[in-house]
């Protein structure tokens, strides 16, 4: 552990020590100045930067930059840092982000190496199956975790006194050199602010006034984890007429489980979303029928699958976006959570190579947004096929399935899984 990280840390234990350890100061129309964690150390002003949401990007993006020196305060509007989620899939562009955070093997250590992938359809045929040791050959392991493990590995590496919960975004203002946050605890100033607040992003809704609305992708998902009697050592998905299921093993011995459906924005099942799963799924092949009978209802988090539009920029002045601010897409391809890795380890490589926040943050954008526009792009195209429900539609992807070979998927998943950490 660096010295900077060890004095990062006694700093936030003292921070979060002291009541009173808030400077405060009243501002004209009643709003009071807040020092978050102090600019100064040892005399010598440090480069600061707030982020504004406490999800993977955000705490990612706070891990890279105190790393590299920086001063960094998370605002988080939620009462408590973590979230209730599902399953997550860490893909090797993904883990060799973690790599680069220092926390890759915490995150090994807590995740299972998939051993099998493919789709199949409702009866069980395989119509394509993952050769997952040359996968792992080729780009390295594909692991499968429980959100909520990874968040907390991601937490952890954060000094405490930098972690601010029941925090809500007001406004930004730009202070000459400065970014003025305005929160629901005061005020603050900070050489750089990242939006890091998810796909309804405040910061993007502040800064990027014309900036295109989420889009609904046309089908609702449910997730849940599921605790069997019986093993299942392997996962994959299924993809039906106007449906998909999936499902993946986690460390623990639970399982990870996922339903697609094509319906309208906003729907609700009235006995339930465990009942409604039963209904569509029942006839599926096994495990399917087996894993919903042993999953609790309260364990059943349904979410109409929301898209950003292409933005113009990620990145405003002295405010830059990551993630789902930035770039929310479809979780067909499974690369949400990796994308926002990169998205934290990329700008604060940038930020220490250009002289200026400015400069850094117009290197950044042309960095991250054509690479990660493409990956939406793909993963909203991969999401409308696999949708399809005219039944000579179906056919004709079934076939082309069960045809393509395992080498032309290899070469798409290329420029995807092949990204390398920026020095």
């Amino acid at each position: 552990m660096s010295d900077d990280r060890r004095q990062d840390e006694r700093q936030g234990e003292q921070q979060s020590r002291r009541q009173g350890g808030e400077r405060q100061a009243e501002r004209q129309g009643g709003e009071r100045e807040v020092e978050l964690q102090g600019e100064r150390q040892g005399g010598e002003r440090r480069r600061t930067a707030i982020v504004a949401g406490g999800g993977i990007g955000g705490l990612a993006t706070a891990i890279a930059l105190i790393s590299r020196g920086w001063q960094v305060d998370v605002l988080e509007k939620a009462p408590a840092f973590g979230e209730v989620g599902a399953g997550l899939s860490l893909w090797p562009n993904g883990v060799r982000a973690l790599d680069a955070l220092g926390l890759g093997d915490q995150v090994r250590a807590r995740a299972l190496v998939e051993t099998q992938g493919g789709i199949r359809n409702p009866t069980g045929r395989w119509l394509s199956r993952t050769d997952v040791e040359e996968l792992n050959r080729r780009f390295g392991p594909l692991v499968m975790m429980h959100r909520a493990d990874l968040l907390e590995v991601l937490r952890n590496a954060v000094p405490a006194g930098a972690l601010h919960v029941d925090t809500e975004l007001k406004d930004i203002r730009v202070d000459g050199k400065q970014v003025e946050v305005v929160h629901s605890n005061g005020v603050a100033r900070a050489d750089l602010l990242v939006g890091a607040d998810g796909i309804h992003s405040r910061v993007r809704r502040s800064v990027w006034r014309d900036a295109p609305e989420p889009a609904y992708a046309g089908y609702t998902a449910w997730r849940l984890v599921a605790d069997p009697d019986q093993k299942i050592d392997s996962g994959g998905e299924t993809w039906g007429r106007g449906l998909r299921v999936g499902f993946a093993p986690l460390p623990d011995g639970r399982v990870y489980m996922f339903g697609v459906a094509t319906a309208p924005a906003g729907g609700h099942s009235a006995d339930g979303e465990l009942a409604e799963l039963r209904r569509i799924f029942a006839t599926w092949h096994d495990p399917i029928p087996a894993l919903l009978q042993a999953a609790d209802a309260d364990a059943v988090m349904r979410h109409d699958i929301y898209e950003l539009p292409p933005l113009a920029s990620f990145v405003s002045g002295r405010v830059a976006l990551v993630g789902d601010a930035a770039h929310a897409m479809t979780p067909n391809m499974g690369q949400g959570a990796n994308q926002a890795l990169e998205d934290a380890v990329t700008l604060a490589a940038f930020l220490d190579r250009n002289a200026t926040v400015e400069a850094a943050l117009t290197a950044y954008d042309a960095n991250r947004r054509p690479r990660a526009q493409m990956i939406a792009k793909r993963s909203h195209l991969i999401g409308a096929v696999a949708q399809w429900s005219w039944g000579p539609a179906v056919k004709l992807r079934e076939t082309a399935l069960r045809l393509t070979p395992a080498s032309s998927m290899f070469r798409a998943l290329t420029p995807v899984l092949n990204w390398q950490p920026p020095t």
